[in-house]
């Protein structure tokens, strides 16, 4: 009897020691809530991150988690905490765009925390929120669009001795060549096509979410592509506040009339599998794909992007 409920206690302990291993292992395999702020579960503020590059990829994790938040009853207000630079000019807008919905859908109050670096397509997620707080040290701003694409023409012809045929039907269809330097005609109509109107839309954005503190000129004036230390940022009235993410915190209880809440946040788990299986740094290869991603133009809500 003792033999058998040994041999019992053996297998539950190997499955418990399985089950901590495969956890480990595969990092849970969902985001992980964490504590910020302790306070009463059925009244929760949630911080959202927006850091680093902001791109397709960033802009699906954080639609991932708002629509997560969406679903939580006991959320009283969200926190968005910036500390990127920008990115594209789609992943910033999409961003952007999730808060405005969360925000008309819930009716619940929205805070933009500024770390950090929280410029170009970074601010532009910011406006879509009801108040910016902002880190004395912060560096915002940069309310503008850049365009970068490469031309290889020396290196395939100069260097490696290659001389590109492109043939194209409709004038403007290589417009711009990875293989020839841009004429001013060309220039002229990316600016026309692919700067200007991604330039507007940043203008209108912001002039829409601060249209209660600048007027439309203000934003004009201000949308030089230009960096803003908090202070300044302040003054000029691209944020509301500066202090830190306790501040943020108490914005957002004001907004939602609460006195007390737990502040939660997420994270991604550590993979133990992915630590063994990430590689160290590459020679980066010119092959075909690389080539025509470097020649393509990308625009971007980016600060010092190149």
């Amino acid at each position: 009897m003792l033999f058998g409920l040994s041999v019992l206690a053996s297998v539950i302990l190997f499955l418990l020691v399985i089950g901590a291993i495969a956890m480990v292992v595969t990092g849970g395999g969902m985001d992980q809530r964490v504590v910020l702020r302790s306070g009463p579960r059925d009244s929760k503020i949630v911080v959202l991150d927006v850091g680093g590059l902001i791109d397709g990829s960033a802009a699906e994790l954080f639609q991932r988690r708002l629509r997560a938040v969406r679903r939580d009853t006991t959320v009283k207000g969200l926190i968005v905490r910036v500390d990127s630079p920008g990115g594209t000019v789609s992943g910033s807008d999409r961003i952007y765009k999730e808060i405005l919905d969360y925000r008309r859908e819930k009716a619940l109050p929205a805070v933009a925390f500024l770390q950090g670096m929280a410029t170009s397509g970074g601010y532009y997620a910011a406006v879509a929120c009801d108040q910016i707080v902002a880190e004395p040290t912060v560096i915002t701003g940069s309310i503008g669009v850049a365009m970068v694409h490469f031309v290889f023409q020396g290196l395939l012809e100069d260097k490696l001795g290659i001389q590109p045929v492109f043939q194209t039907m409709g004038e403007k269809k290589d417009w711009p060549s990875l293989f020839r330097t841009p004429t001013q005609a060309e220039f002229a109509y990316l600016r026309e096509r692919l700067l200007e109107p991604a330039y507007r839309r940043f203008v209108s954005v912001v002039q829409e979410g601060r249209k209660e503190i600048l007027g439309p000129a203000e934003v004009e004036k201000l949308a030089d592509g230009g960096v803003f230390p908090a202070d300044l940022a302040l003054e000029v009235k691209l944020i509301d506040k500066i202090g830190y993410l306790d501040e943020a915190i108490a914005a957002v209880k004001s907004r939602a009339g609460i006195e007390r809440a737990q502040v939660v946040g997420y994270r991604r788990p550590v993979s133990f599998l992915g630590l063994l299986s990430s590689k160290g740094p590459t020679i980066p290869r010119l092959d075909r794909t690389t080539l025509f991603d470097l020649g393509t133009p990308q625009v971007m809500y980016l600060w010092s992007a190149y």
